[in-house]
């Protein structure tokens, strides 16, 4: 488990979060936008990353999203694996944060976001805990508290969300039902 090797501030900051914030493209995707004949992008989502969402929300961790981008493959995911909040086609990521907080009654240092390019420092640098994927830009990785050895789109997300659940003590109770079946 990789919670031997974070440091203690990530571990005591992952410990604290009660919501879960993504960024979609680099995040929950490899960033690689395929576009077809009629001019329309498809997106590639993991299945490790889907378990790890359902989860944080099976432990009383809210999940959202705030992405630049809006997509409908993005809505119907986000829908598949009960999103709480999904704000798309934001250019103002932190308006859209301040948004989210006034409405759940939240504070910052409540929050984890995952974000990998430089639209994402508004929250990134605000939020409890910020974590990174492994091909983050690097000004991003520099101001995180944690970055996954995992790429976007390549289990990054599960990994991350393993992480907060280790911190919080929740880890093997989220395997015990695997196990003990």
């Amino acid at each position: 488990m990789l919670i031997n090797t974070a440091t203690k501030e990530a571990i005591a900051r992952a410990a604290q979060v009660r919501m879960l914030i993504f960024d979609v493209d680099g995040v929950m995707t490899d960033g690689s936008l395929h576009f077809t004949q009629d001019g329309e992008y498809i997106k590639t989502f993991n299945a490790l990353d889907g378990q790890g969402i359902k989860l944080l929300q099976q432990f009383g961790i809210s999940t959202a999203i705030i992405s630049a981008r809006s997509s409908a493959m993005v809505a119907r995911r986000a829908h598949d694996l009960g999103f709480d909040h999904v704000y798309q086609g934001v250019h103002d990521k932190y308006a859209a944060f301040e948004q989210l907080l006034q409405s759940r009654t939240l504070q910052a240092q409540a929050c984890g976001f995952v974000g990998d390019d430089i639209i994402d420092l508004p929250i990134l640098t605000r939020v409890g805990f910020a974590a990174s994927v492994q091909n983050g830009h690097i000004e991003v990785k520099r101001r995180v508290h944690y970055v996954s050895q995992a790429r976007g789109g390549h289990g990054a997300i599960r990994e991350i969300s393993d992480f907060i659940l280790a911190a919080q003590g929740n880890y093997e109770a989220a395997l015990a039902p695997y196990l003990n079946g």
